[in-house]
């Protein structure tokens, strides 16, 4: 779709840049307003990269712990973004709005899984 076709691609350069911030920082106070995961897991990052700072951890362990907690924070960005916009679709049930929140909630899990592991390894591993 180019600019032409849409009344929101219109900007460019600096004046999209301060656009995409001011998006950017609406979504954020929407995920701590409206959604009680996206605080959870953003708590969990502050506080895990806190420790992530102060435990004995290698460099390359604490990046990747750090990243792990960066992308728990991205994905149930993603997973609320989808299931606001299944809900905002229709509010009755179906197969296919069960399986997108199902699939955006299995995401997140895979996520917290991941992390669990990466602080494991970065404890007892090499």
């Amino acid at each position: 779709m180019s600019a032409e076709e849409s009344p929101f691609k219109g900007k460019t350069g600096a004046q999209r840049v301060l656009n995409a911030l001011g998006y950017s920082l609406d979504g954020l106070g929407a995920g701590w307003k409206n959604e009680a995961a996206f605080r959870q897991v953003s708590m969990l990052a502050v506080v895990g990269i806190i420790i992530a700072f102060i435990a004995p951890l290698h460099a390359w362990a604490r990046a990747v712990v750090i990243a792990s907690h960066l992308l728990t924070v991205i994905v149930e960005l993603l997973n609320s973004a989808v299931e606001a916009a299944v809900d905002h679709t229709s509010l009755e049930r179906h197969v296919l709005a069960k399986r997108a929140k199902d699939l955006g909630s299995a995401a997140q899990l895979i996520c917290l899984i991941n992390l669990a592991a990466m602080w494991l390894l970065g404890i007892f591993g090499a």
